[in-house]
């Protein structure tokens, strides 16, 4: 049997009812008699609730009931959002203050949940939200990452909620002081918002005295634990469901506090309750991403390789801790951002701030993209300080391949990577460069050329259940753990089923998100989900195929030995019988064998793959308006074995889409009062097609030794390389007009300002 897949570029599937309006999306699903719920929210960042007067609000027409977080405790309910704690550097545990669903007695950012409303229709909530009134006494306001400044919960003096560290310190420290050379750049890494396409949201209804909760996330299980846990309910009272879902990007994937007043609506009312976040209310309530300023530096000896790395971070956590973003944070940023170098001696120390902002999820807060960017930035930086081209100076000190498996100081261990022939064909890719340049200074603009070469980790639950079921029309369903936001799980689940098995692709239907049909599963982030799913799916291949070889042997009348499956059909020597699959379901169907209509396994990937790749881009900037244009892009990706190239590359071509947002235009601004002032998309930028460049992409395989299928993750790898690349970019187009520090977003403004001040060096 093949042990992956046959690498045929199959179009999606699903793309033909997405595109006609087909999709099922949660406002498609939720039930018409459904009540609307809607959240009267803190217009400020940081106050004291003194009084709060929703007695109109309980009494005005068409409203069904008002929530405070009294009223929920009042019900039994378990209040407090479940947050991650980091350890710190001493041992003692960083701090873990009490998130409630709804407000107690103090907000701590604007748009903080603190009444539920659930109404008949959506303007009657509305309505009844503007007949709350609450009297608060405003406290002083923190926004700057770092020690000091008003208090936000006395759980973490100075607001400090840990300080953790990892790697050798002394060590570190003495390969500094023996230096040959050493280089330092502060990099800072702006607030970003995910801005799904569908915003969140929810529905939950009572069903034959068992509660139903659905809603757009990245996995079903999770939630449904947290749900099991907050509101006191029996597993088996609790099914929870995910339709189609346009668009995650990892805040998707945490409990919100608006979850569970909605499921506790629906049992005390005995009627379904929905809820959307409208754009704005998103952008004050989800998860944002990044902000965090570190400060790398770099040693070298003599012949410029790498000695120690060390880096020194601060991220911001908003108001409070996030479902379980700073431990997948630090483990992200020490896991990687080593990166594809031979470094013998590394010290990372991250420290996390409480502010009066929403919570920085974990896949956007000292994680892949933040470490790879902060590594490429820093090595951009040595080697214009060294004097020596960017390739050369990675080039010196790749892990070579004769190295692997290679442990690194942060205890990762990579099993496989060929970096330098990856970064020779970037290297190739590149030709006509000065040309370019020349041609473009000649009309008084600024040509600059990025190089990033980035490594990441596939993260999550490593392990993963499928189920396959024969049914009586002929059509198989493959039930599966992970959750698609987009990416293409219906084509390349169904593909690479069909690949091992015979079965018409157009026979199988992928089911996903049902907690109530497939028991266990791990969700979808990290880059886990084709690698991990087909995995689990191969195991569930090899056992289906194993129940049906002794019942085939009786059929063939041969012994079961004599059995084989050549991934179409069942043979023996000396029968005619060739049944395939579908065929020897309907002969079992026929016998009444149905325990051979069901089969199912659970695998646990043996280690984590490494996806790694060269990422090149080229800039163009206006220095009479600072505009900047993405004029080239080209991606060299080792993703190991494909099941679906074609998907693949557009998983990448997402992700440099969505770097290049971050990069170029896409900053979250508050003011000194906390108040978000790019709560819009009259104020918030995102990429349109015209920002986008044709994104060249080239695939170069070396398969990994991590999983029987030789795969690694593709989902987050065009963003985790393109922020570095596009920056360097831009700091290549700014260097000779001597501006050496420069941070995103590199927006007309800001880079005007740049080439108009005077040079600034970097600390």
């Amino acid at each position: 049997m093949e042990k992956f897949g046959k690498s045929q570029a199959v179009t999606r599937v699903e793309d033909s009812r997405f595109l006609t309006g087909q999709g099922r999306y949660m406002e498609d699903v939720a039930p018409d008699r459904a009540l609307v719920a809607m959240f009267f929210r803190s217009p400020v960042a940081h106050g004291e609730i003194l009084d709060l007067d929703i007695d109109a609000a309980r009494t005005a027409p068409g409203v069904h009931l008002v929530l405070t977080l009294a009223d929920l405790e009042a019900a039994g309910i378990t209040v407090g959002m479940t947050g991650a704690a980091m350890p710190n550097r001493d041992g003692s545990k960083g701090a873990s203050p009490e998130r409630p669903m709804l407000a107690r007695d103090r907000v701590r950012f604007v748009g903080e949940p603190v009444v539920a409303v659930i109404a008949e229709t959506a303007d009657q909530a509305r309505d009844a939200i503007e007949m709350m009134g609450m009297d608060i006494r405003d406290l002083p306001v923190k926004t700057d990452v770092g020690p000091g400044g008003p208090e936000l919960h006395p759980e973490a003096p100075e607001n400090r909620a840990f300080d953790w560290g990892m790697g050798d310190e002394a060590a570190t420290e003495a390969a500094f002081a023996a230096a040959a050379h050493v280089v330092s750049l502060r990099i800072d890494d702006n607030r970003i918002i995910a801005n799904s396409m569908e915003p969140r949201g929810c529905f939950a209804e009572m069903v034959e005295g068992r509660l139903h909760f659905s809603y757009g996330g990245q996995g079903v299980w999770a939630l449904k634990a947290q749900l099991s846990e907050k509101l006191g309910l029996a597993p088996e009272d609790l099914r929870v469901t995910t339709p189609d879902v346009g668009g995650g990007f990892g805040m998707k994937a945490f409990p919100y506090p608006e979850y569970f007043s909605v499921a506790h609506a629906a049992r005390v009312l005995g009627r379904p309750v929905r809820w959307m976040s409208e754009r704005t209310e998103a952008m004050l309530t989800d998860n944002h991403g990044r902000d965090l300023s570190s400060v790398a530096e770099l040693a070298f000896d003599a012949d410029l390789k790498i000695t120690a790395y060390r880096v020194r971070t601060r991220c911001n956590l908003g108001a409070y801790n996030s479902h379980f973003g700073q431990a997948i944070q630090t483990q992200l940023f020490s896991r990687v951002l080593t990166g594809v170098y031979d470094i013998p001696s590394v010290w990372l120390q991250v420290e996390g701030y409480y502010t009066n902002t929403t919570q920085v999820d974990a896949y956007r807060g000292a994680g892949r993209p933040e470490a790879i960017y902060v590594l490429e930035r820093a090595m951009d930086r040595a080697a214009r300080e060294l004097g020596v081209s960017g390739a050369e100076l990675r080039r010196r000190n790749f892990i070579r391949p004769e190295a692997f498996p290679y442990k690194t100081p942060t205890g990762e261990t990579y099993d496989v990577g060929a970096f330098d022939r990856l970064l020779s064909l970037a290297e190739a890719g590149t030709a006509g460069f000065e040309a370019r340049r020349a041609s473009d200074a000649a009309r008084g603009l600024l040509r600059g050329q990025g190089l990033c070469y980035y490594i990441e980790s596939i993260l999550g639950d490593p392990s993963e259940g499928a189920r396959v079921v024969f049914n009586e029309d002929g059509t198989v369903d493959l039930l599966v753990g992970t959750q698609s936001n987009g990416q293409g799980h219906e084509t390349v689940y169904a593909q690479f089923l069909s690949d091992q098995t015979g079965i018409p692709v157009d026979r199988i239907r992928v089911v996903q998100g049902d907690s109530d049909r497939i028991a266990q599963g791990g969700g979808t982030g990290g880059s886990r989900s084709v690698t991990v799913q087909t995995h689990a799916t191969l195991a569930t291949v090899d056992r289906m195929v194993a129940a049906f070889m002794p019942y085939l042997a009786g059929k063939m009348g041969v012994e079961e030995s004599d059995v084989t499956f050549d991934n179409e059909t069942f043979r023996a020597p000396g029968s005619n019988l060739t049944p395939t699959l579908l065929e020897a379901a309907e002969m079992a169907r026929v016998d009444g064998r149905v325990e051979l209509l069901t089969h199912e396994a659970r695998a646990t990937l043996p280690a984590r793959s490494y996806p790694n790749g060269a990422h090149v881009a080229e800039i163009v900037i206006d220095p009479e308006t600072g505009a900047v244009h993405l004029d080239r892009y080209r991606v060299w990706d080792d993703f190991g074995n494909l099941i679906n190239p074609l998907l693949a590359e557009g998983q990448v071509h997402g992700g440099v889409a969505q770097g290049l947002g971050q990069a170029l235009m896409e900053h979250v601004v508050h003011d000194s009062e906390g108040q978000l002032l790019t709560a819009t998309f009259m104020d918030y930028a995102l990429p349109r097609a015209g920002d986008v460049p044709m994104i060249g992409f080239t695939s170069v395989p070396v398969p990994s030794t991590a999983n029987p299928m030789g795969m690694k993750g593709c989902g987050e790898a065009g963003t985790v390389g393109s922020l570095a690349a596009i920056a360097n970019a831009v700091q290549d187009a700014l260097w000779d007009r001597g501006v050496r520090q420069a941070d995103m977003p590199f927006t007309p403004l800001r880079l005007w300002e740049l080439l108009n001040a005077e040079p600034v060096m970097a600390e």
